[in-house]
C-alpha cells in the first residue's frame, strides 16, 4: 500500500507513552456487543480471545458483562495524576504517520459518500495506546481485546502491537502488505462509526436486548460485524478510484487472508478443534472475505446490507 500521499488526521490521541493503563471492562475486535447478561457463546468467543492473546478470560468475561448489562458494576474513573498527558494530532513515527494517514483518507472518502446523499459526515478519533488505557464509557480498553470501536465516545482505540500479533499469531499478512492489513482493520472500525451515525448500531442494540436467546443476539452481531467488512471494502474502492495505484500487488490477497484468518470458525477451530455457529459473533472466514469483496467490488453502501432477507 502506498500511503505517502494521504492526507493526515489530526484526530489521533496518542497514548503509547502512558504506562498508567485503565480501570473497567473492555471491547473486542470490532465493537462492545449489546444485549442483556452473558450467554455460553460469548464466553466460548471471549475464551477464545483469550487462549489466542494468552490473556485470562476471566478478565475479558468480567469486562463483557460490564458492557452487556450484567451484574457487575462499571468502575468509577480516577485520573492519575502521575501518567503523561496524551499527544494529539498526526504522530510523527512510522506506524503513526501511517495510521493517520488512513484514518484522514478514510474520513475523505466518507464524507464524499455522506455528502452525495445530503448528509454530513464528521469522522472518528482514533486512540493508540499500549497495553491497557481507559476506555471511557466502554471501560478498559486492553492490547487482548484487538481493536474495537466504542460507540459513545466515537472513538477506535487500538494498540498498534494487534498488527504484529495478526502478522505474527494469526499468520493474517507477511511483510509489505500487512500495511494494507492494518488499513482494512482499521476502516472495520470506521465502519462501525458509519453505523453508528447511520443508526443502525443503536437499532441492532434494542434488537439484541430483546432477543429472546444469546444465539439470536449474536446472529445480529455477526450482521453487524459483516456489514462494517463490506464498509470497508467500499472505501477501498473509493480510495482506489480517488489515488490510482495505492494498492500494490498482493494487498487484496493480504485482506482477505487476514478476514480468514480472524473469521469465528477459523479461531475456534485453532483453539477447540470443534465449530459452534451459534457462538459466532463476527461470522465465519468465508463470510468476513465474501462481505469485504462485496463492498469493494461494488462500492456502495446499499450493497453492504448483511440485513436483507436471505442475505447470509
Amino acid at each position: 500500500m502506498r500511503y505517502d500521499d494521504f492526507r493526515r488526521s489530526d484526530d489521533v490521541e496518542d497514548r503509547r507513552d502512558d504506562s498508567s493503563g485503565g480501570m473497567g471492562g473492555g471491547g473486542g475486535f470490532g465493537l462492545p456487543m449489546g444485549g442483556g447478561g452473558l450467554g455460553i457463546g460469548t464466553i466460548i468467543v471471549l475464551g477464545l480471545v483469550g487462549y489466542a492473546f494468552g490473556i485470562d478470560p476471566r478478565i475479558l468475561i468480567g469486562g463483557a458483562e460490564i458492557l452487556t448489562g450484567g451484574n457487575s458494576q462499571a468502575p468509577t474513573y480516577q485520573t492519575d495524576r502521575r501518567s503523561s498527558p496524551a499527544k494529539t494530532g498526526a504522530p510523527t513515527d512510522e506506524m503513526g504517520n501511517m495510521i493517520a494517514g488512513i484514518l484522514g483518507e478514510i474520513d475523505d472518502r466518507w464524507s464524499e459518500i455522506f455528502q452525495a446523499s445530503g448528509q454530513t459526515y464528521v469522522g472518528p478519533k482514533i486512540v493508540l495506546f499500549r497495553n491497557a488505557t481507559n476506555g471511557g464509557s466502554c471501560g478498559q480498553a486492553q492490547a487482548a481485546m484487538g481493536p474495537f470501536y466504542c460507540p459513545p465516545e466515537k472513538r477506535i482505540f487500538l494498540d498498534t502491537g494487534f498488527f504484529r500479533q495478526v502478522e505474527t499469531r494469526f499468520h493474517g499478512c507477511s511483510g509489505n502488505a500487512c500495511k494494507f492489513t492494518a488499513a482494512y482493520i482499521i476502516a472495520h472500525e470506521a465502519g462501525h462509526h458509519v453505523q453508528n451515525l447511520l443508526g443502525i448500531l443503536p437499532r441492532v442494540t434494542r434488537l439484541q436486548q430483546q432477543s429472546g436467546s444469546k444465539a439470536e443476539s449474536n446472529a445480529l452481531q455477526v450482521k453487524i460485524e459483516l456489514q462494517a467488512d463490506c464498509l470497508s471494502g467500499v472505501w477501498v474502492n473509493r480510495e482506489e478510484k480517488k489515488r490510482p495505484g495505492f494498492l500494490e500487488a498482493g494487498d487484496i490477497d493480504a485482506a482477505l487472508t487476514t478476514a480468514s484468518a480472524i473469521g469465528d470458525d477459523t479461531l475456534q477451530r485453532q483453539a477447540t478443534g470443534r465449530v459452534v455457529p451459534d457462538s459466532f459473533t463476527h461470522g465465519s472466514a468465508a463470510q468476513r472475505k465474501q462481505w469485504f469483496m462485496t463492498g469493494y467490488q461494488q462500492g456502495t453502501v446499499q450493497a453492504c446490507n448483511t440485513f436483507g432477507a436471505g442475505a447470509l
